[in-house]
């Protein structure tokens, strides 16, 4: 099971519309995804409180990630790195092992020029997280709001394309596959 993470709490962004894509084509593949929607509800991270018990929502995250076989992840860049409420998910990580070794990757939608530092962070980040980066799974496919349906999801035959080649790279690394 990939489980898909978006870093942006906008409704209707391109980035929800990307991995709700990711979750279409998975299913024509026959790989099993799970959208996290804890994201908003996540508290501010502090190092106090990252102990026994752990507060709901983070042990509810841990436990997504860690039941999860590989992780997918689509985040917007915002002021030249990731939002805050993403980049406070990620923290929340950094004390768990359920990342670790875990097979990653992310898709960039952001126009071409743009994402860089949202990129960059997330290498910083998972690196400290000890996650399995999956270079080949990690890729900018630039999403309008034109791209995405009524339904929420992208119909473009080339993003979906690239989008399934990303599905199946992370579905075999977390197989043990690649």
């Amino acid at each position: 099971m990939i489980l898909l993470l978006s870093g942006s709490l906008r409704a209707g962004s391109a980035n929800e519309a990307l991995l709700r894509t990711a979750r279409a084509v998975a299913a024509q593949a026959g790989v099993r995804t799970l959208m996290y929607d804890g994201l908003g509800g996540l508290p501010h991270f502090n190092p106090d409180d990252d102990r026994e018990p752990l507060p709901a929502a983070v042990a509810g995250m841990r436990a997504a990630i860690g039941a999860a076989d590989a992780v997918l992840i689509c985040a917007p860049e915002y002021a030249g790195t990731l939002p805050g409420a993403f980049k406070n998910l990620l923290d929340w990580t950094v004390g768990g092992t359920e990342i670790c070794d875990k097979p990653v990757a992310w898709v960039n939608v952001a126009a071409p020029g743009r994402g860089q530092g949202a990129e960059a962070t997330l290498r910083t980040v998972l690196g400290y997280t000890g996650a399995a980066v999956v270079e080949a799974a990690c890729v900018r496919v630039p999403v309008g709001h034109g791209d995405v349906g009524e339904d929420g999801v992208v119909a473009g035959p080339e993003i979906r394309r690239r989008v399934g080649d990303v599905v199946r790279l992370l579905a075999a690394a977390g197989a043990g596959e690649a």
